[in-house]
């Protein structure tokens, strides 16, 4: 074959690759061909948001999972068995093309972008209606599931209208006389009246107006299957899911969220008319903010376990819609080159507890050899005296940033020092504008496109279940 010949067909071949390869690999089914939605609604929406996932985090969950389980993720699992459709997904709010969650959850919510920090309300102060009200005028069973407080931007954006979405214990109050079916997650402090500045005891509030009111796992597992479930669990979030798992206190009191995401499928799925939960890894968005890699990765891994509960019903009901995404991407974390890549990478497999359980167990009083002895124990990474020592100077007048980080824990500093140990390395510690993964399966997911904007799920919803829009 002539040079000139050759090059032309492998540009071809380029191009074709090109242009092809994106249709296969978002095709769904054996045959990679594109399928038309038949019309037949969904009897149940199950939406499942990993807060702040960058695709790297996605990425290094299954590179963990299979290095470490000899398995992929199940995010991963549908896509190799061709399960469901792919596509990506526009995050931009109505103010900034970096979302915040209280934006990115009311373009699902409400349907229309709205300023960060707003939750499905408009810059002019009108309201759009949040799609779990809809829901639940049509006659389906609500809820929504986290693990952080469960009056958080995320959940708060399928449920309420407030033009600040730090109005947490406004949003706690809003959620009594909206009565949604299955409320969990953390923030105590939002409904006790020992820790609200009005004193009100919502919990007492929850249990007068008919409630179940669970404060522990056992609570949860016990509540009474005919009323609907209000349990928080931990003031403020939820430990990280590797903290969790390595305190029998924790693992004893407080469900996962897996286990949280079961309970609550459960008792909706006993509405005769469907159900539309919504189910958030909140803490992945947390651990990027604090670039903490082992609270990231096992935090992406939990909510990877709450996706296969739900893929598990939905495979046995044969009537639900899955949704799984993000609302926006966060530090944009990595493996870079350098050497030993994999042997770094694998020294996570033995990771005990996040880098927030090292710091907030330092003083200013510690020694260096102290902080080793601490950062060994959590991680199995033995760090140098003098990175001891530059850690420990930052508790000296504290300056850490992050935006979960009121104490000003060095969080940077300790991603950063960590990384030649990992070969994990951090962008940000912060949102990012990134398109993000948008997955399907189930009746209405053929009406998935190559790429869509946040808001276009939310009316995708309603078609799926037949539920006018309005």
């Amino acid at each position: 074959m002539k040079r000139r010949q050759f090059l032309q067909q492998s540009s071809f071949a380029a191009l074709a690759s090109s242009i092809f390869a994106p249709a296969e690999l978002l095709a769904s089914g054996k045959d990679n061909k594109e399928q038309k939605w038949d019309g037949t609604t969904a009897r149940n929406i199950i939406f499942l948001v990993s807060d702040g996932m960058s695709i790297g985090t996605l990425s290094m969950a299954n590179m963990l999972l299979r290095r470490k389980e000899g398995r992929p993720s199940s995010w991963m699992a549908l896509y190799e068995q061709g399960k469901a459709k792919r596509g990506l997904m526009d995050t931009a709010s109505a103010d900034n093309l970096v979302t915040d969650s209280a934006a990115g959850s009311s373009a699902w919510g409400g349907g229309v972008r709205v300023p960060n920090g707003m939750l499905n309300v408009n810059a002019d102060g009108s309201f759009n209606t949040p799609i779990l009200q809809k829901f639940k005028a049509a006659g389906k069973a609500t809820g929504c599931v986290t693990s952080v407080p469960i009056t958080h931007a995320t959940p708060a954006g399928f449920c309420v209208n407030n033009s600040s979405r730090n109005s947490q214990p406004e949003t706690a109050e809003q959620y009594l006389g909206l009565r949604f079916d299955v409320m969990m997650g953390g923030g105590t402090e939002y409904f006790s009246g020992a820790t609200r500045k009005d004193k009100q005891d919502l919990f007492a509030k929850y249990a007068q107006a008919g409630f179940a009111v669970a404060r522990s796992k056992q609570e949860m597992l016990n509540a009474a299957a005919n009323q609907p479930l209000m349990a928080v669990f931990h003031e403020d979030a939820i430990p990280y899911s590797i903290d969790h798992a390595n305190d029998k206190e924790l693992l004893a009191n407080i469900p996962t969220l897996a286990e949280m995401t079961k309970t609550a499928i459960e008792r909706l799925n006993k509405n005769k008319k469907g159900f539309v939960l919504q189910v958030e890894g909140g803490k992945v968005d947390w651990g990027a903010h604090s670039n903490d890699l082992g609270a990231l990765i096992y935090d992406q891994a939990a909510f990877d376990e709450a996706i296969q509960v739900a893929v598990d019903f939905a495979e046995k009901d044969r009537n639900t819609l899955i949704i799984i995404t993000t609302d926006h991407g966060n530090a944009n974390p990595g493996i870079f080159g350098g050497s030993k890549e994999n042997k770094k990478f694998d020294s996570i497999q033995h990771f005990k507890h996040s880098n927030e359980w090292i710091l907030k167990g330092i003083t200013k009083d510690n020694t260096a050899a102290q902080v080793r002895e601490r950062v060994e124990a959590a991680l199995g990474i033995a760090i140098k005296p003098e990175e001891a020592h530059a850690l420990l100077g930052h508790y000296v007048h504290p300056d850490g940033e992050g935006l979960y980080n009121k104490a000003k824990l060095p969080f940077k500093e300790l991603g950063e020092l960590l990384s030649g140990y990992t070969t994990v390395h951090w962008a940000s510690m912060d949102h990012s504008s990134d398109h993000v993964e948008l997955t399907m399966l189930g009746p209405g997911s053929q009406m998935l496109k190559p790429f869509m904007l946040n808001t276009e799920l939310h009316n995708l919803m309603l078609e799926a279940t037949g539920v006018k829009k309005a």
